[in-house]
């Protein structure tokens, strides 16, 4: 039996279907998490189906999580989306169903869950999503919203369809949700939208950007500089592909202050592989996309020498 089947099965089998995702959202989480609630809503009316997590008010255009409470995880299926480690889904009541399914894109260096279907080659967990749909026999049914929560997702995770991830089968998903009643262009501009403190932090990004010997840009942003924009750590989350679009830049991290005084590292490439290295300061990711911590900004120097080697090998 195809992975797709046994959790179509699981899906069948249960009244009461609960969904998380990862810790600090983004649209793939968003979209793959709601995408799929309204997909098993679509489909099976009269089952109870529920999003969980922290609410992100930037991403609220997308959907929103509910409140559940304790009880309603007895006898429940919990299906986990978007989420490469158990530290980093969102509500650890997630551990506390019946039966327990992951469903991610990420390396699966933490295969959790008594189904784990990863498929670290897909651009997003929206994409496996979709294709759990087509793959469903007709059994999974989509509509307009779950089509334009899970677009959302594929886009938002392919920069717009300009990382390496995206593949043809990428493009036959996005061509195959945009058949829905959804406004398509109207999700490329909201993802494409800064609001004005975006912007005058990106100013400040670009002003202040600093590069190793071989070429790794990275920028610290502390708990000073973000309150002098009015923004939380969320709100950097569009920058990061900002430094990529320099021309010299082979790989970069954002370094940004969180409130219990540590740093979290957002690390992007252009070809070098960083996910290795991202694991070294306990993080993790994609080859060319990943994050990690920094307890103390006294290890920075010894993180970014062993960024700027990695940027090195880029003209090997």
């Amino acid at each position: 039996m195809k992975v797709e089947e046994k959790i179509l099965a699981q899906i069948k089998k249960y009244d009461t279907i609960i969904i998380h995702r990862h810790q600090r959202p983004d649209p793939d989480a968003y979209g793959s998490q709601c995408g799929l609630a309204e997909i098993i809503r679509e489909t099976f009316p009269t089952k109870k189906v529920y999003q969980v997590g922290k609410n992100v008010k930037g991403l609220s255009w997308i959907a929103t999580p509910q409140e559940i409470s304790d009880e309603t995880y007895q006898d429940a299926l919990v299906i986990v989306t978007d989420a490469a480690n158990q530290p980093r889904v969102d509500d650890e009541r997630y551990t506390t169903g019946k039966y327990l399914i992951k469903i991610d894109h990420h390396p699966n260096d933490d295969p959790y869950g008594d189904i784990c279907w990863v498929d670290s080659d897909a651009s997003s967990c929206s994409e496996i999503i979709t294709r759990l749909v087509e793959n469903s026999n007709g059994e999974l049914q989509l509509n307009a919203k779950a089509a334009r929560m899970l677009y959302a997702g594929i886009v938002g995770d392919t920069g717009r369809f300009m990382y390496n991830a995206t593949t043809p089968q990428t493009m036959r998903a996005a061509a195959k949700l945009m058949e829905y009643d959804f406004d398509a262009s109207q999700v490329n501009r909201i993802l494409d939208e800064v609001t004005p403190e975006v912007a005058r932090l990106s100013a400040y990004v670009l002003e202040n950007i600093k590069y190793t010997p071989h070429n790794a840009a990275y920028i610290v942003l502390d708990n000073e500089t973000m309150t002098q924009f009015d923004l939380e750590d969320a709100g950097t989350a569009q920058i990061v592909p900002l430094v990529g679009k320099i021309s010299s830049v082979v790989c970069w991290t954002v370094v940004v202050q969180q409130k219990d005084e540590t740093y979290r590292l957002r690390i992007r490439s252009k070809g070098p592989v960083i996910n290795e290295l991202a694991k070294e300061y306990e993080g993790g990711g994609h080859p060319l996309a990943s994050g990690a911590v920094l307890h103390s900004l006294d290890d920075l120097a010894d993180y970014l020498a062993k960024l700027d080697a990695i940027a090195a090998t880029a003209s090997d």
